[in-house]
């Protein structure tokens, strides 16, 4: 009995020696390179609702309990969990930088705190994404054991999670967004005179019906003694066969309620009122194209909702503003 004794005290002695050889710090970093733009990756792991579409976290429990809290994204934005598989915790964005580096910590100031963050490098539309894990045990022998068992499915887990981002990032679209200024706004209605118009998709073709309802809309402005309040816009209704449908406007103030709202062409009306995201466009009108591409590739990346037609707003008079220096704002409505 002594010997057995001796035995287990030795055993314990030497668990212990071990230990305290192992390294204190658990840490796992997994790369891939993804065909997509960094703008496009960069928002697919800076909001936990967008991590959720290809992290396995949620799908390994689907009785857990996810809240998410905070900021929708970026510094802050907080995720906690709590289920039979999972357990329960909470992860929070603790630094992003747009658009290389986002860094969060798990169960923040309680012993089982470990840090997560996310590298990213671009070049030649393709972003290569290394995402870290580590885990400082300090003196908890068994958790320095634990990690040796946990990191090598943890790594799989990385491997397996990694692959669904670069499928996901894959399918959006492909547009660089990083260089244009997006503002997230609540706008008001404003009073209208409008005359929908059709055109063919060319720059040309609709500078001249823009120019055509824009003098047709300043006589009826005219003729109901209204002014105008600020800078033409045009709403995009969509296409009819190969023609593009838009609302050529001018705001106006002085509506009446012996006001003529329905014209035989020119009306009146408003335009949208409510959560939208602009964009500052400077430059030829020939490049708008671009700038509503980006918007597209922005809202899918970031999974926004639109909630309506956009619409442009040409701030610069054409005829005093060099082309290069021309200011539009282009509203997206949003949910």
């Amino acid at each position: 009995m002594q010997k057995l004794v001796y035995g287990i005290v030795a055993a314990i002695v030497l668990l212990i020696v071990v230990g305290f050889t192992l390294p204190r710090h658990s840490r796992v970093d997994i790369s891939t390179s993804i065909d997509a733009n960094p703008a496009t990756v960069f928002a697919l792991v800076n909001d936990f609702e967008r991590i959720s579409l290809w992290s396995s976290r949620t799908t390994s429990d689907p009785n857990a309990r996810i809240v998410y809290s905070g900021p929708q994204r970026g510094v802050g934005a907080t995720i906690s969990w709590d289920g039979a598989v999972l357990g329960s915790g909470t992860q929070t964005i603790t630094e992003s930088r747009p658009f290389d580096y986002i860094a969060t910590v798990i169960n923040p100031a309680e012993a089982g705190e470990a840090r997560t963050w996310f590298n990213l490098q671009g070049g030649n539309g393709s972003t290569v994404i290394t995402w870290s894990f580590e885990h400082d045990y300090g003196l908890n022998l068994v958790g320095r054991y634990f990690a040796l068992l946990v990191s090598r499915v943890l790594r799989q887990d990385f491997e397996n999670d990694l692959a669904r981002l670069k499928e996901l990032a894959e399918t959006l679209p492909r547009s660089d967004f990083s260089d244009i200024e997006i503002e997230h706004l609540i706008v008001e209605a404003a009073e209208i005179a409008y005359l929908p118009t059709a055109s063919l998709p060319e720059p040309a073709a609709i500078s001249e019906a823009m120019g055509s309802a824009y003098f047709d809309i300043l006589n009826f402005i005219d003729q109901q003694n209204l002014s105008e309040a600020g800078a033409p816009i045009s709403i995009v209704r969509g296409f009819s066969g190969a023609e593009l449908l838009f609302d050529a406007a001018i705001p106006v103030r002085g509506v009446t309620g012996a006001t003529d709202r329905d014209g035989a062409s020119v009306k009146l009306g408003s335009t949208y009122a409510g959560p939208v995201i602009r964009v500052t466009h400077i430059g030829s009108y020939r490049k708008l194209g671009e700038s509503h591409r980006k918007i597209g590739a922005y809202l899918a990346a970031l999974g926004i909702e639109r909630n309506g037609d956009a619409w442009e707003s040409y701030v610069s008079d054409p005829t005093r503003v060099a082309e290069d220096d021309l200011l539009t704002y282009i509203y997206y409505p949003t949910k």
